[in-house]
């Protein structure tokens, strides 16, 4: 199924959101030892700041591969696509992790890096299956591809 890129970015990011709030208020739970009623704002507050993040990346990042006419997401291009994608995202949570859960840097950076990693393996897995699900917008396909 192929949709325009601005509808591909608006489920891409609806259903990715979706299920990230839900796995990242029982990672929070865990890693700061609080409750539902104290990680699930904290979720919804890093989803809401990922959606505005993940709207500008991904059309940074789409502008990029149509400048550079990329045909294929590669291995290569899928894993820097994420490493940039939560590097970004790293720089924006610290300081709402110290403020809310009122822990130093290190302990933040701490929690960070766990949400990194999950992060890391969910965007990657989810995008692979997003790719196979909603094909690339035709401006990416090759004349042979037709």
């Amino acid at each position: 199924m192929t949709l325009s890129p601005l509808k591909r970015r608006i489920v891409y990011v609806t259903v990715f959101e979706l299920i990230a709030i839900i796995s990242s208020t029982f990672v929070l739970m865990k890693l700061s030892g609080s409750d539902a009623a104290e990680s699930l704002p904290v979720a919804v507050m890093v989803s809401l700041a990922a959606v505005i993040w993940n709207f500008l990346y991904n059309t940074a990042f789409e502008a990029w591969e149509r400048r550079k006419q990329v045909t294929k997401r590669t291995l290569l291009i899928r894993s820097a696509h994420a490493l940039g994608f939560e590097g970004g995202l790293v720089l924006i949570c610290l300081p709402l992790y110290m403020i809310w859960y009122d822990v130093g840097l290190i302990k933040a950076f701490m929690m960070e890096a766990a949400l990194l990693l999950f992060f890391l393996i969910y965007t990657f897995i989810f995008t692979l299956g997003f790719d196979k699900i909603f094909t690339l917008p035709h401006h990416y396909k090759t004349a042979s591809d037709s």
